[in-house]
């Protein structure tokens, strides 16, 4: 654990550091890193690579396995010892360019926010790492020079990109944890840490019917939209809260013409769940709708058939031991602070989705802030864009340096 003077000692210089990390920020924010602008995400690489090359990193990148992203970037510092943490966040936002500059969406300071694109999901989550390692480096150096440290950035996080999870067991191989700064909850002297997210399936549901004149020969026209309907209302049906399980019918398109029985229709459905026997179900009952046909042609001749098709699967983080023994240690070292830890269970995804099975993880590291993913603004107040706390940044660096400390020392 910390002792008194170490904690000064590095709340002083968390402190002091603030405004320079801050203005690293800044130059994040103004570079736009939508997952399919690559050329973005690769220059945000180069910058991220910059601020960490003064630290000691080497710095490698590794493309995305889709040709359109960008390159992961992978910063390594070896230390002295055998033991290793791993530190991952992610270069991408959800924001076109486009929707940048049509919601005026920049960095903006207010009081003690700060408005961006990226600000809490997630730049403010990389710089509260170089705020750590800078840290680590000038108070604890021999902590800071024992350990292995590798940082690892998804260029396409915002897409539930695979490949990422596949390289971070690769290079985390060995290490006692892995630390993903997504944005996390503080209030006064309270912070939550995720320990389990709900997995995804997406899937495509097609309808097959017969065209036909929907004026003189509507009998013999099978319609699809309609048996889209019945569908619909059966996924819809399949949403049970209690069992933290939802079902979402995100789009749904049919038909041509108005004069005509449409003879098609198609939708997309996204599936959450947070347990593996939940999410499990969840597949199977909407694989079980296909085949099925429940509208016919007015005259009986012809009927829909409707074809369920499984296009993705995130299985869920699970709430597991590793993880809760990882939750401990934050714990401990928030309690060693005079503050509070307490667990969360998310139902968005993390990189956490694909690692958690092979090494201990926990999430939600970063500042606290709000309204990710948003860009709009309206004059009345009730829309507001994607912001940080600044006031977040200093006891979040403090407690993850603390839990950090107790987790490569073993003083738990």
């Amino acid at each position: 654990m910390l002792n008194t003077q170490t904690s000064q000692n590095l709340q002083t210089h968390l402190e002091r550091n603030l405004p320079h990390a801050l203005d690293w920020l800044r130059q994040m924010v103004e570079i736009n890193s939508f997952t399919a602008n690559a050329e973005g995400v690769n220059r945000l690489g180069q910058l991220t690579a910059e601020l960490f090359a003064g630290l000691g990193f080497t710095a490698v990148t590794v493309p995305a396995r889709n040709p359109l992203y960008g390159k992961h970037l992978v910063l390594r510092r070896h230390g002295r010892t055998a033991r290793k943490v791993g530190l991952i966040s992610h270069l991408d936002t959800v924001f076109p360019p486009d929707e940048e500059r049509r919601n005026n969406f920049r960095w903006r300071v207010a009081e003690n926010r700060i408005y961006g694109p990226g600000t809490v999901d997630i730049k403010g989550g990389t710089i509260v790492i170089y705020m750590m390692m800078a840290a680590l480096q000038a108070v604890l150096p021999d902590v800071f020079a024992d350990v292995t440290w590798v940082i690892l950035l998804n260029a396409c996080e915002e897409t539930g990109c695979e490949d990422f999870g596949e390289l971070c067991l690769r290079e985390l191989a060995g290490a006692r944890g892995g630390l993903i700064f997504e944005g996390g909850q503080m209030r006064q002297d309270q912070c939550k840490i995720v320990v389990a997210r709900k997995g995804m399936a997406i899937f495509r549901v097609q309808v097959a019917g017969k065209a036909s004149h929907a004026g003189s020969a509507h009998r013999r026209g099978a319609n699809a939209i309609a048996q889209m309907a019945d569908v619909v209302q059966r996924i819809h049906g399949l949403t049970d809260y209690g069992r933290g399980l939802t079902f979402n019918v995100g789009t749904i398109a049919g038909g041509t013409v108005i004069n005509r029985v449409p003879h098609y229709a198609s939708a997309t459905i996204e599936m959450r769940a947070f347990t593996p026997e939940v999410y499990e179900s969840g597949v199977a009952a909407m694989l079980a709708l296909n085949d099925l046909s429940t509208v016919r042609s007015g005259d009986g001749r012809y009927a829909c058939y409707v074809n369920v098709e499984l296009l993705r699967r995130t299985p869920p983080w699970a709430r597991n031991e590793a993880t809760d023994n990882l939750l401990a240690i934050w714990q401990q070292a928030a309690a060693d602070l005079g503050c509070a830890v307490l667990p969360e269970e998310r139902g968005g995804l993390s990189d956490g989705n694909h690692i958690w099975h092979s090494l201990p993880v926990i999430d939600g590291l970063g500042p606290s802030g709000g309204n990710s993913h948003c860009s709009e603004r309206s004059e009345d107040g009730s829309k507001e864009q994607e912001y940080c706390l600044v006031a977040s940044f200093v006891p979040k660096a403090l407690l993850n340096v603390a839990g950090v400390v107790r987790l490569v020392t073993g003083n738990l």
